[in-house]
């Protein structure tokens, strides 16, 4: 059972292999930046893979996002996508047999906390732009924005729970906040899917726009925001070290239920529905699934 740990789960090989993926991913410009009047867009480009947060993209952003807060020229920033997805959420696969179960946790609960607090600790307006389907981080990100406005082709999901896992993004709190308890609840307990115009209808999102029209009306938004002299505020009246707090113990929370048996099974399942348990990730997940007897008690 130990070599299958120290064979499996650290996989060296294909360590080696996604690393070199990984390298040429931070080399493409996986995230995009442009401004005009004082308004910068900053808009996720990774459209093969849904625009997921992977560590490359989330990398870029991180910088992104970095830059314009330090910008003189920037006063407001939206937040996009390139179509069709807006953002599938966070990605699972690549963290699969780089680490430890141990180590595993340990960058899951690093990467998302820094990942959300790129919002949190944002000092200037942000405007999320959403063109598409939002999945996980995908929603919760963009509630933490300042405001959202969705394309008629945006949806909303939420599915931490049929995941086995915790909110994140502060959504254990924020939801419930900015939407009140019953649509908190169908977002995270029931998994609801709402199109945009049911966010528009439960206080998500603020303005519904046809798709063509998305990032003119949130440029329109932008400078209206510049001229009027907007600040930074989060919805529902959080402030930023009690979110930073919230958004700490939900990472921690996610980093521990990543590696329980719960969605250890979860996922394999889903792998198996779509006909890909017998790839690497598949593979990786069982090993971990059948020795997590031994390798639990290390953590």
């Amino acid at each position: 059972m130990a070599n299958l740990m120290k064979n499996v789960l650290l996989l060296r090989k294909p360590l080696l292999l996604r690393t070199s993926v990984r390298q040429s991913s931070q080399s493409q410009e996986l995230v995009l930046s442009s401004t005009k009047n004082n308004v910068t867009t900053i808009t996720m480009n990774n459209p093969k893979k849904y625009n997921a947060w992977d560590m490359a993209l989330t990398e870029q952003l991180a910088d992104k996002f970095s830059k314009a807060a330090t910008d003189s020229h920037t006063k407001v920033v939206i937040y996009t996508a390139t179509d069709p997805y807006f953002c599938s959420g966070g990605s699972l696969a690549e963290f699969l047999g780089r680490k430890s179960p141990k180590g595993l946790q340990k960058m899951i609960r690093e990467n998302n906390q820094k990942c959300f607090n790129i919002f949190i600790e944002f000092p200037k307006p942000l405007i999320a732009a959403v063109n598409g389907p939002g999945i996980g981080s995908g929603t919760t990100a963009p509630a933490l924005c300042d405001t959202i406005i969705a394309s008629e082709k945006a949806t909303f999901l939420t599915p931490f729970r049929n995941l086995g896992v915790g909110p994140e993004g502060c959504a254990s709190v924020h939801f419930e906040r900015i939407l009140g308890p019953d649509s908190a609840s169908r977002l995270l307990v029931d998994c609801w899917r709402p199109t945009a115009w049911e966010a528009l209808e439960i206080g998500l999102v603020a303005e519904v726009v046809t798709h063509d029209k998305l990032l003119v009306r949130a440029q329109e938004l932008g400078e209206e925001w510049i001229r009027s002299g907007r600040e930074r505020s989060i919805r529902g009246g959080g402030n930023v070290e009690e979110y930073k707090q919230i958004n700490a113990k939900e990472s921690n929370d996610l980093a521990e239920a990543f590696v329980s048996a719960e969605f250890l099974s979860t996922q394999l399942q889903f792998l198996k529905k779509k006909g890909k348990h017998r790839s690497l990730a598949g593979f990786i997940l069982w090993a971990m699934l059948v020795s997590r007897p031994v390798w639990v008690k290390t953590l």
